[in-house]
């Protein structure tokens, strides 16, 4: 079901909570939440896990899989719901549940995910405080790369006369897109085409010129903790085109990912209550690299994250309950009080 109709499923969903109620109340239900490896899901799992937990009464489980998994487990009622499906990136096999009545789309996690090239914004912008000057103060665009190809060389190694732009690993569909950029604005003649290795050796790499206040130019994405612990800025492409993706040319920004809320069609009856707060879901990229930098720089549990998500931005999750003085706030409300960081 697409989002336009997020709302309708909400009223149908409130209507069968008042109609469970007696049900509900005679046994709190477990409610499995679909985990997958990265971390961004895994926080926003727990963040409505605890609310789901200290607002109903019920337990919440987390189920690690890989992507096709977590989806036949949903098809088959196994796993209720998940955070984050990617749907474009598994656009064939989300909608053919969708279409079947096995899953619900309720819309959207956080507005639409972004990836693209990008360099620490005191390369363009200077850094007062700590003694920075403007490096590249014309870099604004991917055709201004031409101009600093000597400014991001790397100091030892790397090919003669040749910047460095930072891809990801030679297994990634991305680096395979990447080098197709290079070539297609023209940059492979200014800048080595560097595989990371892995996402940890990309995120090291880029973590550590900051750190030392170095020029650096790298593919990356958000929402991640790099990006919510940096300052770094996107430079500009041209418009995103269908037409050239299809086309594998690339030579234009990369597509905006839709990141999604799925349930199971089997929570609604298990547990409608849960299904009305997973349908109000929703936070904004910001938050979420926040949150994500919160674990890594504390060197603390993707649980703490969640905690310290649902302290922080209190606004945010009481308006997934569908009315303002709903007396389940205060339940989740008393729960984090109770909680320290």
């Amino acid at each position: 079901m697409p989002y336009r109709n997020r709302y309708v499923i909400g009223f149908l969903v409130a209507l069968m909570c008042f109609m469970s109620l007696p049900a509900m109340a005679a046994k709190a239900p477990t409610i499995k939440m679909g985990d997958f490896s990265w971390d961004s899901v895994q926080l926003h799992n727990r963040i409505v896990g605890f609310v789901l937990e200290h607002a109903l009464g019920v337990k919440v489980e987390y189920e690690f899989a890989e992507t096709m998994p977590i989806l036949m487990g949903m098809s088959r009622g196994d796993i209720d719901a998940t955070t984050e499906i990617w749907s474009d990136n598994i656009k064939e096999s989300w909608e053919k549940l969708l279409n079947e009545g096995k899953v619900l789309d309720l819309g959207t996690t956080y507005p639409d995910a972004v990836q693209g090239w990008y360099v620490p914004t005191y390369v363009v912008e200077g850094d007062p405080e700590r003694g920075i000057e403007p490096m590249a103060p014309e870099l604004k665009t991917v055709e201004d790369l031409k101009k600093y190809k000597d400014l991001f060389a790397p100091k030892a190694g790397g090919e003669k006369g040749k910047g460095r732009f930072y891809n990801g690993p030679t297994g990634w569909v991305t680096y395979t897109v990447n080098t197709v950029k290079l070539e297609a604005y023209g940059l492979d003649e200014y800048y080595e085409n560097f595989s990371a290795g892995s996402s940890a050796a990309l995120a090291t790499a880029i973590f550590s010129a900051y750190e030392k206040g170095e020029p650096v130019f790298a593919y990356y994405w958000e929402p991640t903790p790099l990006m919510g612990m940096l300052d770094m800025t996107m430079l500009e492409e041209p418009a995103y085109e269908h037409v050239k993706w299809d086309e594998k040319t690339y030579d234009c920004a990369f597509p905006p990912s839709k990141v999604h809320i799925g349930v199971s069609t089997a929570l609604i009856e298990k547990c409608p209550q849960a299904v009305t707060i997973l349908a109000n879901y929703e936070s904004t990229l910001g938050q979420t690299n926040a949150a994500l930098a919160y674990v890594e720089e504390n060197d603390t549990s993707i649980e703490k994250g969640a905690i310290w998500f649902l302290k922080n931005y209190p606004d945010q999750w009481k308006n997934w309950f569908p009315i303002a003085n709903d007396s389940r706030i205060e339940k989740v409300e008393a729960a984090l009080k109770k909680e320290k960081l």
